[in-house]
């Protein structure tokens, strides 16, 4: 069996070490957009996305995949269009794993935005932000008010020029409490915005927004089509199980029933 897992999170990377422990016969194959890092993992690495093969679809069916387990970042809407299309094309199982959302706690000061743009547009009366919503782009740019000062947060370079009063700050998680309360104060950030991506990687700039008093304008998560699992054990039981099936001979459609 032979089980490829889309990844680039902390959560892939535990389930790709997890499944190997667990079902070492299991033929494991990771893949990454390979922007940050290349990830230790012991499985066999794909780096760079599936075009160079023709496509998922296409990789899948040479490379004789039995399942696509859909482990990338709670807002790779695309990546899980893709995955899913590919599983019904070539007949094999999909699963998506979607980590529980923040929730907000007492204390918090949680505005909630649908869009990038709307949140974008409400900064504007805040004179130091922290933008911690991955790459931005020039439409992103052309919302912030021209007078306020930006720190853009991302763990890759970004792809377009900065104006004068947006800095660049390179980091990668995990953060910690200390290191976020550190950086609000260093900048007296008074905003910060995120997307509700959940897990602990960095959750801590929450917690030191809370203990500032620090507002902080929330994305909201894209809908996700079809089913998807949120508690880790649960997907690594069913995982297993499939796992230990004999392997059939793929069949059109995706046919998930564990």
């Amino acid at each position: 069996m032979k089980l490829l897992i889309l990844g680039g999170t902390a959560d892939a990377r535990q389930l790709t070490t997890t499944m190997h422990q667990i079902q070492p016969c299991l033929e494991l194959v990771y893949s990454v957009a390979g922007l940050v890092r290349q990830p230790q993992v012991p499985a066999t690495v794909v780096s760079g996305g599936f075009s160079q093969f023709g496509g998922l679809g296409a990789y899948c069916k040479n490379q004789h995949i039995n399942g696509i387990v859909n482990a990338t970042h709670p807002f790779s809407i695309t990546m899980g269009n893709h995955a899913e299309q590919a599983c019904n094309e070539v007949g094999i199982e999909y699963w998506r794993f979607l980590r529980p959302q923040w929730q907000q706690k007492a204390g918090d000061d949680w505005r909630l935005f649908g869009t990038r743009t709307e949140l974008l547009r409400a900064l504007s009366s805040y004179q130091r932000t922290l933008l911690t919503l991955g790459q931005i782009g020039p439409e992103d740019l052309a919302l912030l008010n021209s007078n306020q000062h930006v720190w853009l947060r991302t763990a890759v370079q970004p792809a377009h020029v900065l104006p004068a009063n947006v800095s660049w700050i390179k980091a990668i998680g995990p953060f910690n409490e200390a290191s976020e309360l550190a950086l609000l104060k260093r900048h007296q950030i008074q905003v910060i915005a995120s997307k509700n991506s959940g897990g602990s990687s960095t959750e801590a700039k929450l917690t030191a927004a809370r203990t500032l008093n620090v507002p902080v304008f929330m994305l909201q998560r894209p809908a996700v089509t079809g089913p998807a699992e949120e508690q880790f054990d649960v997907l690594i039981d069913r995982l297993q199980a499939w796992a230990q099936k004999p392997i059939r001979p793929a069949n059109k459609g995706n046919h998930n029933e564990y």
